[in-house]
């Protein structure tokens, strides 16, 4: 088993490497003429993005002081998706190249046959035989982008300037691509509303409003700020019950205390339960907190409302801790007479809240794959990578989250807060 896991390591590193490689060399080698300078800041600038983004993740995980990782959280996670977009776009730059170095040798033969053409129209006579080809511009030899043609006036070559634009136009769809995103996420997430009908609602809950939150994520770069935009959020949609339903935190509770402390201000009775990400950061303290901050924890319990059993489970990250999931100790002696609504982070879930008679499940946890291709793998990993989907009789409905993990960065998929409406199918 170690042997597999080393391997299997070894792989990724391997890949790792031939990919900044393969950056390094479109982006820098291939756009200069001779190595120099701007290879080295190439190199330089690759080798440190990658340091950086792998002390910021030690730093988390190891609990390292809280500024330092609050140091090495925006340039090292905004790397990591800063490198995923450059790789990808400088692979769609690979269609690109062969179609612009076409045009380019199009235009050059243009440019040989317009002054023949008008030496015959003044009356000069060509030679005879068959008519000589074009003399295109050289390519340099050895490797590519290797400097100027000779007799070219120090015009680069035409595989230089392909070389540039496409690295140039690759760099800017990466930065643009990544700026937005990261904007998206510190503007704030919108409000997404979602009617869910259930056969067991009674008639006088129709219209009953949750806002369902998920993955806020505060730690090293989204701070007290972000929580108030999203507590002012949603108490402007003036919703009936708040669901919290985990990945509140990526911190300990002395880091990050203070960044929660808004979650007091929510004007609705409001409900939490754990993630995995809480189990990374102390979800026994966590769970004291939230309780100090007005909130009711649903530790694998229920509560039954006027209308509907609102229940929640542990998320399947505790099992390592003994606090797992438990459906039978949060569901086993309700009456199934009434509705339910189960809090569980992740989605895979599902399948136990189907064994055990669950009206609707809102979960959270796949961001919605947060940065695209991302949500191809969400998908591999969940059975509903986001939205409302039915299992059976039971619905499940998944939010993309408020916040985002590691790059404070979506692409693809834009965080949000969703008040979902329930609806009384006997109205």
């Amino acid at each position: 088993m170690v042997i597999v896991f080393v391997l299997v390591g070894l792989l990724a590193l391997g890949v790792l490497v031939a990919a900044n490689w393969y950056l390094w060399r479109r982006l820098f080698r291939d756009t200069t003429a001779r190595p120099g300078p701007v290879r080295r800041a190439g190199a330089a600038l690759i080798a440190g993005g990658w340091v950086l983004a792998v002390g910021a993740i030690v730093a988390e995980r190891a609990g390292a002081p809280f500024r330092l990782q609050q140091v090495l959280a925006w340039p090292g996670f905004l790397w990591l998706a800063l490198s995923v977009y450059l790789l990808l776009a400088v692979v769609a730059g690979e269609v690109v190249r062969p179609l612009l170095r076409r045009v380019l040798d199009r235009r050059a033969r243009a440019s040989v046959d317009v002054p023949q053409a008008q030496r015959v129209s003044a009356g000069s006579v060509p030679p005879p035989g068959p008519e000589p080809e074009p003399e295109l511009e050289p390519e340099p030899a050895g490797e590519s982008g290797a400097g100027p043609v000779p007799g070219s006036s120090g015009q680069p070559s035409r595989r230089l300037f392909v070389s540039r634009v496409v690295a140039g136009a690759a760099a800017a769809a990466a930065v643009g691509t990544v700026g937005y995103g990261t904007y998206g996420v510190l503007r704030g997430p919108r409000v997404k509303r979602v009617t869910v009908p259930l056969a067991k609602l009674p008639r006088a809950a129709h219209g009953y409003r949750i806002a369902v939150v998920s993955d806020i994520h505060l730690g090293p770069i989204l701070g007290r700020s972000f929580t108030q935009k999203v507590v002012d959020t949603i108490n402007a949609t003036r919703p009936d019950i708040v669901a919290v339903v985990g990945d509140l935190v990526d911190g300990s509770v002395p880091n990050l205390a203070p960044a929660a402390a808004p979650l007091t201000q929510l004007e609705a009775t409001s409900y939490f339960v754990t993630g995995n990400h809480e189990y990374f950061s102390g979800a026994e303290q966590w769970v004291e907190e939230v309780r100090r901050l007005g909130l009711h924890p649903l530790e694998n319990a229920r509560t039954e409302l006027p209308f509907f059993d609102l229940a929640g489970v542990n998320d399947i990250a505790g099992e390592s801790t003994g606090q797992g999931p438990d459906f039978g100790k949060a569901l086993g002696d309700r009456d199934t007479s009434r509705a339910c609504v189960l809090l569980a982070h992740q989605p895979v879930q599902i399948h136990d809240a189907v064994r055990h008679g669950v009206d609707l499940q809102l979960s959270g946890h796949t961001h919605g794959g947060q940065l695209w291709p991302g949500n191809f793998i969400a998908a591999a990993a969940n059975p509903t990578v986001a939205g409302l989907e039915r299992y059976g009789d039971t619905q499940l409905y998944v939010s993309r989250g408020a916040g985002a993990w590691g790059p404070p960065t979506r692409v693809g998929a834009p965080s949000d807060i969703t008040v979902i409406e329930l609806a009384s199918t006997r109205a």
